[in-house]
């Protein structure tokens, strides 16, 4: 009977991973790039202004929320707003209205829709001539 015991204890922790349901990993952090980059200020130019934002982490499983807002430096008041859900790493916003000889900030927000805790923030400024 000791050796019973002696084998059950042994085998116990490799039992128990059998048939209960498989453990998730969790999901990897966001981590993106931009161009223009991040806590950037442009150069005043003519449009178009377009931005691509690339998701360099894995892929969350749902995808992600891409969000761009862009505004006069110091106002909340949106001249563009785009929120598009997507599973495609490399993805391209053409901004538009931007006021001509106004610093503006765009910002930028992506958020899995696995995990919604899961998100990542930047912003840059620019102006149009």
């Amino acid at each position: 009977m000791n050796l019973f015991a002696l084998l059950a204890i042994v085998f116990l922790p490799f039992l128990s991973g059998c048939g209960g349901g498989s453990k998730s990993s969790p999901e990897a952090t966001l981590t993106v790039s931009t161009t223009p980059a991040i806590n950037t200020t442009q150069v005043p130019a003519l449009g178009p202004f377009n931005l691509n934002v690339t998701i360099t982490s894995a892929m969350p499983a749902k995808g992600v929320t891409i969000a761009v807002t862009a505004a006069p430096d110091g106002t909340t008041n949106n001249f563009f707003t785009k929120s598009t859900s997507t599973t495609t790493a490399s993805n391209n916003f053409s901004i538009t209205g931007t006021p001509v000889a106004v610093v503006s900030v765009v910002n930028i927000t992506v958020t899995s829709n696995s995990t919604s805790t899961n998100t990542w923030t930047g912003s840059y400024r620019y102006s149009a001539k």
